[in-house]
């Protein structure tokens, strides 16, 4: 059957090479010699080439993914055989608009979905294979795997292959239980932060401030602020949003990223994307929609974003265990996309230690706060992803290398982090009495720690029955501030013991004054003050004592304590602090951050309508609700990490592994 289309070619290079490249092969589940010859012609046509200043188009070898064109006076262009589109792997995207009430658009995305084999009989003997992988990582992988998502029906309609146009007033959920006016003002709330991308929800902007009259970039999609904001759509039954951040990002994740000349490796996702609108090749008329990310290029000290891969795939597992859609993890791309991060963080360096070594200013703390080198929440979040991947991963020929190398890691960090950055009384004591410039392979105090570096305000505050995680480890330098994301993170991914985990909420209980008291919860304790802020911070102005990053209060991290409070099986810690939060926060305009010692006053910098404040707080509320969906977003210890042990020391017959001295320990 002949139908007819109206489609937006995108004039790319890397589409017109990647279908003409593909003429004789049935990779692509259809013969090209059913296209109609003007589509052909059009494709293998010598196109002009845009120019234009901003970054996203100044690649003639990459795809800017979707675009949606705005022009009345578009041509349309026949298409004999609907058949031929129900293939699910390359293809091109754009939106067109014909006309005021006249859409027709065919929406493609990056996809080599679970179900190939329903769509294509060719596949079969190369899903496994390198060569597979290969198409899609070509030309360092700024050309995309592209797929049909809309089929023509009819002369007239199109209808939807996979994906569905999310009703943002969507209510779904919320009727089933008693919903308070402020949880309503709150989805609300949320609902109108979205941003859409041809149509279709792609994320939430960062902050959605009417008073805002410099929106900095509080206008983009932030990937960690949109994790509780996908967590309370998820938790909600509307998994499409969540789908397609995870898609847009990931094809982000390919583009070229420098400055000043010099780029990192591949697998860097962006710290943001924004969705602007720009002239189409020039004309005054037709209009087109492109992603514009951030990968710290335009950040303050420009400075990459170390933990976004890391959110990236932890969100992507979140995904999959509440929506039970794991066909989108094993997608070749996505598959790819994990890979391409994993790499990025494995890649063998100088150092010693298991865990990543990072500038300061490249996690949720993203100005000088003195936490370069290898800073808690980074390992934390590390080790989340890790176990993810270790779930996600297919394992084949390609990929048992690397899966070797994330169970290898994971067993290293695991005891690197219980054994020396766990501190309570009895471990201080210890640092207390340690001797210095030990130098032999049995020393004690491996780091050569100086006991003088135990600061005054510890001794009195670290409580009998409680201890933490420090917040940094390097040579002759611990940190021992209480970092809040870190710590929860550690009961979150089990990177601590149980024993550990239950002494992280005995001291958050026990300094509750200190580390929640008007509003939960301190990003950090205490405060950098006089001397110590001049030099460590460089003197910011924004990170003032008791203030923003440095010992501000950030309610975000509610959903964060309400998810290991369910772990730990205290779920009336994590009320105690929503019911405190709920006091103010609405009255207040849902701000990012508070400021004095106690949270008592809104951050004299904060933004209002903060969006993961708002997703935070509904987060936590469902959480609490529905216990039972917070253990799809936690890990349990996972015992045969602990029984192997990589460093290989004790068959060398020079020592025995250290780790086997610990072995009581990590077991508890």
């Amino acid at each position: 059957m002949t139908t007819g289309s109206f489609i937006g070619i995108s004039t790319m290079k890397p589409c017109r090479k990647l279908l003409s490249s593909y003429k004789s092969s049935s990779l692509l589940g259809f013969s090209p010699t059913k296209l109609n010859n003007s589509i052909m012609e059009l494709l293998s046509r010598p196109h002009p080439q845009p120019i234009y200043s901003h970054r996203y188009n100044t690649c003639n070898k990459q795809v800017i993914g979707y675009r949606r064109v705005i022009n009345l006076n578009q041509r349309d262009f026949n298409i004999p055989d609907s058949n031929w589109a129900r293939s699910r792997i390359f293809s091109t995207s754009c939106c067109v608009n014909i006309g005021i009430n006249r859409t027709r658009s065919i929406s493609l995305i990056p996809n080599v979905a679970s179900d190939i084999r329903n769509h294509s009989t060719s596949i079969d003997s190369r899903a496994n294979e390198t060569s597979f992988e290969n198409i899609y990582i070509q030309n360092g992988l700024n050309v995309k795997p592209l797929v049909f998502e809309r089929v023509e029906t009819g002369p007239n309609q199109l209808e939807e292959v996979s994906r569905e146009n999310v009703n943002i007033d969507n209510s779904k959920g919320l009727n089933e239980r008693k919903v308070s006016e402020i949880e309503k003002e709150a989805w609300q709330l949320l609902r109108a932060a979205l941003v859409t991308y041809c149509g279709n929800p792609v994320g939430t902007v960062a902050a959605n401030d009417p008073a805002g009259k410099q929106p900095l970039n509080y206008d983009q999609v932030f990937i960690r602020d949109f994790v509780p904001s996908a967590l309370a759509f998820l938790l909600n039954g509307e998994g499409e949003i969540v789908k397609n951040f995870l898609l847009h990002t990931l094809q982000l994740q390919s583009w070229e990223k420098t400055v000043d000349c010099y780029g990192p490796g591949q697998g860097l996702m962006p710290a943001s994307f924004k969705v602007r609108t720009v002239p189409l090749d020039g004309s005054n008329e037709a209009f087109e929609e492109v992603l514009d990310p951030d990968f710290g290029e335009s950040a303050i000290g420009r400075v990459a974003p170390v933990d976004s891969g890391l959110w990236w795939i932890i969100l992507l597992r979140a995904y999959g265990k509440l929506t039970g859609d794991y066909a989108l993890q094993e997608r070749v791309d996505v598959q790819t996309g994990i890979r391409l991060i994993l790499k990025l963080c494995l890649t063998d360096g100088f150092d010693m230690f298991p865990s990543l070594l990072v500038s300061d200013g490249s996690c949720m703390i993203d100005r000088r706060m003195g936490i370069h080198g290898h800073p808690l929440e980074i390992q934390a979040l590390f080790y989340s992803a890790l176990r993810c991947s270790r779930e996600m991963l297919t394992v084949n020929d390609t990929s048992s290398t690397l899966v070797a190398a994330v169970n290898n890691r994971l067993s290293a960090l695991s005891f690197h982090m219980r054994e020396y950055y766990w501190v309570d009384m009895k471990k201080i004591n210890e640092i207390y009495r340690f001797k210095t410039e030990e130098y032999s392979t049995d020393a004690v105090n491996k780091f050569n720690i100086y006991p003088e570096q135990i600061p005054s305000w510890l001794v009195d505050w670290i409580c009998d029955e409680g201890g933490y995680f420090i917040g940094n480890l390097q040579p002759a330098h611990m940190d021992f501030r209480f970092f809040t994301l870190g710590n929860l993170w550690a009961i979150v991914s089990s990177l601590g013991t149980t024993k550990q985990n239950r002494g992280i909420l005995n001291l958050i209980e026990a300094k509750w004054d200190d580390l929640v008291a008007k509003m939960p919860l301190k990003i950090c304790y205490p405060a950098l003050e006089g001397e110590e802020w001049r030099i460590i911070t460089g003197s910011d102005p924004k990170n003032t004592p008791w203030s923003y990053h440095n010992a501000g209060s950030w309610p975000t991290l509610l959903w964060q304590f309400t998810l290991a409070c369910i772990k730990m099986e205290r779920p009336d810690l994590a009320q105690k602090a929503v019911d405190l939060a709920e006091k103010r926060l609405s009255v207040d305009r849902w701000p990012e951050y508070y400021d004095t010692r106690s949270g008592r006053f809104i951050g004299k910098q904060s933004r209002l309508l903060q969006t993961w404040t708002i997703a935070g707080y509904l987060t936590s509320k469902m959480l609490l609700e529905n216990p039972e969906k917070a253990s799809s977003l936690f890990w349990m210890e996972d015992y045969e990490l602990l029984q192997s042990c990589v460093c290989m020391l004790n068959k060398t017959g020079r020592r025995k592994c250290s780790r086997f001295a610990a072995r009581s320990q990590i077991l508890v």
